[in-house]
Formats: C-alpha cells, sequence, structure tokens
C-alpha cells in the first residue's frame, strides 16, 4: 500500500476542489480522480496538473478502480448534488445517493483495498454508515467529514463575534452533519476561559441568545451558500485537506469526524460526529466531552433522526 497516494471518486466542484486542495499542500505524491464522466475527470486531470510546475512534483491523472488498489486513501465525494433552491435538506438526498454508493463500493472492496475510505458526500452520516455495510471494513477505516466544516463555521462565527482569532476558539459541532447537529455551548473555551466569562470581558453578556443566533447562522451556512452561488466547495476542500493530513502524519489529531458509535455518549450502531483522535489506522479513540444534560439529549435525537433515516434506505 502506499500511503502517499490517494484517489478522488467524483470529480464535480467538492471533488476537484479537494484534489486542489491535496496538490497545493504537498501531502500525496499521486493522486488519481474517478468520475462517471470519464472526460470530466480528464479535463480537471489536465487542468490542475499544469500547475505541477509551482509545487513540488506529483503525479495527478484520471484513472480507473484498478489505479485505487494500492492507494492509502480515497476519498469519496460522489452523488447528487443537495438541490439549489435551499429546500432539501441533506437528509432528503440519502436514496438518491444510497444508489450512487451501492455502485461505487463493490468497486473499491473486489480490489482488495486495504487503505482508509474518506466519506465526504452527503448525507454524510448515513453514507458512512451505508459505506459500513456495503464495504465491511473494519470501523476505523470508515471516517466521514462530519463536523470538521461545521466546527470551522462555528469557531468563525465566534470569533467574528468577539473580534478575535477563530484559532483561539475551542468548542465542537456534534452529532449530524446537518439540521440537528449540536454546538457543544457548555464546554466552550477561549484563552482557558468558559465562553461566557470571555464573552463578558469583551462586553457580551446575553449568552443564549447570542449563541442561538450563531448557532442558527452555522446551521444554515451550507444552504446560504448553495442558494448565493449554487454549489458549496472550498469550506469542504480545506476541512478535507485537514483530515488528510492528520492520518498521512499520523497526528493524533482530535476532529470532530464522523464515525461508528459503540456505546460512547450512551449511543450505538449509529454513525456521527464526536471529538475522535484521528491517526494513520483512522478512528482511534472517541473522547466524551462533559456536556450538559441538554446537549446530551439533543445529541441522542439526532443520533435517532440518523436511525430513522438509515432504517428506511431501500436495499
Amino acid at each position: 500500500m502506499n500511503k502517499r497516494k490517494v484517489g478522488v471518486i467524483g470529480c464535480g466542484f467538492v471533488g476537484s476542489t479537494i484534489a486542489f486542495e491535496l496538490m497545493q499542500n504537498d501531502l500525496f505524491d499521486e493522486i488519481v480522480l474517478i468520475d462517471a464522466n470519464k472526460e470530466k475527470a480528464i479535463g480537471e486531470a489536465l487542468d490542475i496538473a499544469h500547475g505541477a510546475p509551482f509545487v513540488k512534483p506529483i503525479k495527478i491523472y484520471a484513472g480507473y478502480y484498478d489505479d485505487l488498489a494500492d492507494a492509502g486513501m480515497i476519498i469519496i465525494t460522489a452523488g447528487v448534488a443537495q438541490k439549489k433552491d435551499g429546500n432539501e435538506t441533506r437528509l432528503q438526498l440519502v436514496q438518491r445517493n444510497v444508489n450512487v454508493f451501492k455502485m461505487i463500493i463493490p468497486e473499491i472492496t473486489k480490489r482488495n483495498f486495504q487503505g482508509i475510505l474518506l466519506v465526504v458526500s452527503n448525507p454524510v452520516d448515513i453514507l458512512t454508515m451505508v459505506t459500513l455495510k456495503l464495504s465491511g471494513y473494519e470501523p476505523h477505516r470508515v471516517i466521514g467529514s462530519g463536523t470538521v466544516l461545521d466546527t470551522a463555521r462555528l469557531k468563525y462565527h465566534v470569533g467574528e463575534h468577539l473580534n478575535i482569532d477563530p484559532r483561539s476558539v475551542h468548542v465542537y459541532i456534534v452529532g449530524e452533519h446537518g439540521d440537528s447537529e449540536i454546538a457543544t455551548w457548555s464546554v466552550a473555551t477561549v484563552a482557558g476561559l468558559p465562553l461566557n466569562d470571555f464573552c463578558e470581558l469583551r462586553g457580551h453578556f446575553e449568552h443564549k441568545q447570542a449563541e442561538d443566533k450563531i448557532q442558527e447562522m452555522v446551521r444554515r451556512s451550507g444552504y446560504e451558500i448553495l442558494t448565493r452561488k449554487n454549489a458549496t466547495y472550498y469550506g469542504v476542500a480545506m476541512a478535507v485537506n485537514r483530515i488528510c493530513k492528520a492520518i498521512l502524519s499520523n497526528e493524533r489529531a482530535i476532529l470532530p469526524v464522523s464515525s461508528m458509535l459503540h456505546g460512547e455518549y450512551g449511543l450505538n450502531d449509529v454513525c456521527l460526529s464526536v471529538p475522535t483522535v484521528v491517526t494513520s489506522k483512522g478512528v482511534e479513540e472517541k473522547i466524551i466531552l462533559k456536556l450538559s444534560q441538554e446537549e446530551i439529549q439533543n445529541l441522542h435525537k439526532s443520533a435517532n433522526t440518523l436511525k430513522e433515516v438509515f432504517n428506511g434506505i431501500e436495499w
């Protein structure tokens, strides 16, 4: 297995932007692009490859599933796009994209792929569960991009609210990457201080009102971008790059990726996002935060929502 080789399945806005981001950040030596539209894959590979003189030497090309057999990682972005009017939730996408995955995953497994599968297509939590079911892979090898981007959006908005660097904000979005996601306000900190204490230092005292407003902005971010420009791809590409870096460098970084839960937070048999130690082997350990009772209840509601959708899939 070549850990410095990655495959990207799906060359739409998200897949091609991810490939460009990975090339820019010198994570891999070889990138294989696969798409149902072969000409599209060739065109994207050529377009990105022409920038090779500006980066470290890298091989990027349009390939076939056989080219993925020895890859260290495969990133799946293929699927039907969310409707552009903002009126379709990620969960409403499910059956259409499950049907796409029923074609993709068997093509990967029959080539004895030994690496890590990173699912980005929406609804990402459901499709991570679908990938586990269809592939039969060990749970630590199947990861969804989860709420890594949502968490970045949350930090961004808190940073804007307080006029500070968002990298100094420590808080997570957990649960579904979607409408039932939960901001972990009860354990949020800035500069080692509880978030509310820091807010008061900056002259902000209406904590609940601000939290509700910011969480709603985060929840609606994807829909707003879709309505304004018909697609979202830059933010998710940077989020995927961050996950790939953690895996490739064996960072043991703690990221809110989506993976199968086995009793954490009292939840089983569902993929959703919680802070997770990410290593070269994929998922190592989930971190149990000391959430409020309300946050735990909402996390269970999020899990139940996902389970109901998964149980309704037509196989």
